[in-house]
This record gives structure tokens, C-alpha cells and sequence, in this order.
């Protein structure tokens, strides 16, 4: 048997630390949608901004919306949907969200 995970849904978000905020007022939150074999699955979003991150491993497929990926070594990625990235964990990163990203994860 098989559950369908409803990756559609409302995901709940609130304001980013102020610490992290460079630009505008952005607000993210996630929902975890499985646990399959020690590693989560989930739904995660962020509203229109820019913010800075510290990230944890984690690989992303982006759902819908668009965002460009600054890396501290200054690689850029330019987010979209069906991009698929990997981050490790540890990386710092600076997310600058055009149109409101929702992404599908696995951590």
C-alpha cells in the first residue's frame, strides 16, 4: 500500500531572524511529509527576499517559483522548477527569492 503525500498543501511560514535578512521581509517554514529510512521528506517555502543560510545536507527538487543561489565561494545557481540541487552541509549560503520558491526535500 501506498500513501500519497500532497505536496500542494499550506505550508506554514514565519518571519526569517532579522539577523539573517538582507532585503525585504521574507518569511519561510517547512512541513515534513515522510520519514523513509532515517532521512526526511518534506515541503519547504520562502517568500520574496533575500536572506542569508548555513545549510544542512539536503537534496531539493524546486516545485514552483524562482531564486538565485549565491555560494560562498560565489558559485550562483539560478532556481526554477525541476532544478535539482544538493547542498552540504555547512555551506553558507545567500537566497535571493523573486517569486515566492517552494522546493520538495530530502534531509
Amino acid at each position: 500500500m501506498f500513501r500519497v503525500l500532497d505536496v500542494a498543501a499550506a505550508v506554514p511560514t514565519s518571519p526569517l531572524d532579522p539577523g539573517t535578512v538582507l532585503d525585504g521581509a521574507p518569511e519561510a517554514g517547512s512541513r515534513a511529509l515522510a520519514a523513509v529510512a532515517g532521512v526526511e521528506v518534506g515541503v519547504w517555502e520562502m517568500s520574496p527576499g533575500t536572506a542569508t543560510d548555513v545549510e544542512v545536507d539536503e537534496v531539493f527538487v524546486v516545485l514552483s517559483g524562482s531564486a538565485t543561489v549565491t555560494f560562498e565561494d560565489g558559485e550562483l545557481v539560478e532556481l526554477g522548477p525541476g532544478s535539482v540541487v544538493r547542498l552540504r552541509a555547512g555551506e553558507h549560503t545567500t537566497w535571493v527569492v523573486h517569486e515566492t520558491l517552494r522546493k520538495i526535500y530530502v534531509a
